[in-house]
């Protein structure tokens, strides 16, 4: 019976993307970097780098990573994506709030030191979840106006519940309501300018010169 129930649940394609992007084959993936170096100085911070698609199970999947990497507040959680899943994504940056996490974007080298990368899509809303938000000289943030997937019997309806979900998420992180003027003005992805990005308090730490 447990058997059959068990079938019967995964023969849904939700559950069976959730099934898969949690225990078969997740769409991000992460390394500890024991010291990141943001700003090219001794001093470091340990990080969580996660890099991928956000997928359907990825706060499930980033919430476990995270308790394996023993982070402490203040630590990094380093991101470069091009996005993915809306919901997951706000999850995510939830819980990067909750712990007291920092956000930043690019990857790292060897020996610590970050490189640009880019986060776009989705990601920005995990980003925005971090206490403190660093932007790294080179890295690029981009946003663009969200859409459902699903069918629904009011598009436009379902359009400004999407808008007003993001606006209210993007307040409670401080985040300024002009990054989503920013996303509605186009479905294909802008790229926020460095000073775009510190104007809308997207990023708070700026890092090299603007």
């Amino acid at each position: 019976g447990v058997c059959i129930r068990a079938y019967r649940e995964l023969s849904q394609p939700e559950a069976w993307h959730y099934w898969k992007d949690q225990y078969v084959s997740p769409s991000l993936t992460s390394q500890v970097i024991d010291t990141l170096h943001l700003d090219g100085s001794s001093r470091g911070r340990r990080a969580l780098f996660v890099s991928g698609t956000i997928g359907p199970a990825a706060a499930s999947w980033f919430r476990s990573r995270l308790d394996q990497a023993n982070l402490a507040p203040g630590d990094i959680v380093l991101l470069a994506s091009p996005g993915g899943d809306l919901n997951q994504a706000v999850i995510m940056g939830e819980i990067i709030r909750s712990r007291g996490l920092a956000t930043a974007v690019g990857s790292a080298d060897a020996a610590g030191r970050i490189k640009p990368g880019y986060c776009a899509s989705a990601c920005v809303l995990a980003y925005a979840g971090g206490k403190a938000r660093y932007g790294v000289l080179g890295s690029a943030l981009g946003v663009h106006r969200f859409v459902t997937t699903r069918p629904v019997s009011d598009p436009v309806a379902e359009a400004q519940r999407i808008s007003g979900a993001v606006l209210g998420y993007m307040t409670k992180m401080g985040v300024s309501s002009s990054i989503v003027e920013a996303m509605s003005e186009t479905r294909d992805i802008r790229w926020l300018s460095p000073k775009q990005a510190l104007a809308m308090n997207l990023v708070t730490e700026p890092l090299g010169k603007l």
